[in-house]
């Protein structure tokens, strides 16, 4: 099967991104969301970002035209997947709405459509045993900014069909993005590896052995990372941040895994890092940031 048009569900930050890259790319796309000021908001910001290009002559007008062209919005779930041949879930990471949603996609798409979720951290295998096309759901987890990054994991569940994989990489590699292919396991890759320096940096900053912004300038300058953990931790956000952390823990049961107590109180304390403008640092109007004292 040669995938032509791409449904996404969720027209919020990650989901207009992926809609984006999809239309870029030459797919046509349709961006679906359960009201319409959501979806407007979503295809506004596609109207945006594409026009910046414009601006600093990366994009052509005509070219944008065109990119728009092949972008529709729906708030029907049914009239948007009907001619899909590959749908994206990119709603909230909620697994029990993930599997809701996947059972009613298994009900209203094509019987050939691959059924994806860009979950980051969430059983793909869960959300397949919700459908009766357990071989035809996969996992394609873009990172944000999704319009921008290129990494793609593209995560099999237990039971997936070979084809289905081929299929999932290939339609990755024609939106310009380099996947990879990893097994349904906590966190996949990057949030497993991510997971551990967010919270030894979270303790290190409870203890009092550094401030964030030293932790963040040693990593730079002394392991080459083009952001520090807490930066990072910030742009990830940390309501993002505890829904991941404990979701690998639910699954490890190592202590290792468990979410440090600072992102808890961090977000009692309603900062839930660039999102909101407060986190490890105060984000300013004028685009400057200033470390926040936390104790």
């Amino acid at each position: 099967m040669t995938v032509k048009t791409i449904a996404v569900l969720g027209s919020g930050t990650m989901g207009h991104g992926i809609a984006q890259a999809a239309v870029a790319a030459g797919f046509d796309a349709v961006l679906y969301d359960i009201q319409e000021d959501f979806v407007a908001k979503g295809a506004a910001r596609i109207r945006k970002s594409l026009a910046r290009r414009v601006e600093k002559g990366k994009l052509e007008q005509d070219q944008m035209d065109a990119i728009l062209g092949r972008l529709r919005t729906s708030t029907n779930l049914a009239e948007a997947v009907k001619d899909a041949d590959f749908v994206i879930e990119a709603v909230p990471e909620n697994l029990e709405l993930k599997k809701k949603i996947f059972a009613e996609l298994d009900r209203v798409c094509k019987p050939e459509a691959i059924l994806a979720t860009n979950t980051s951290v969430l059983s793909v295998t869960a959300m397949a045993g919700a459908t009766e096309r357990k071989d035809q759901v996969i996992g394609t987890h873009f990172f944000n900014p999704a319009a921008v990054m290129k990494l793609v994991e593209v995560i099999c569940p237990v039971g997936v069909g070979e084809k289905t994989v081929e299929i999932a990489l290939e339609t990755m590699k024609r939106m310009g993005k380099v996947p990879i292919r990893v097994k349904d396991t906590p966190g996949f890759i990057v949030n497993r590896l991510l997971g551990p320096l967010y919270m030894t940096a979270a303790q290190m900053v409870l203890e009092g052995t550094a401030s964030a912004e030293e932790i963040d300038t040693a990593m730079k300058l002394g392991a080459g990372h083009p952001m520090g953990p807490c930066e990072l931790a910030d742009f990830g956000g940390f309501d993002v941040i505890q829904m991941a952390q404990d979701s690998v823990f639910e699954y490890t049961h190592s202590e290792s895994d468990k979410l440090n107590i600072l992102y808890r109180k961090m977000i009692e304390a309603g900062r839930l890092g660039f999102k909101n403008g407060k986190g490890f640092y105060d984000y300013l109007p004028d685009g400057t940031k200033k470390p926040f004292k936390v104790f």
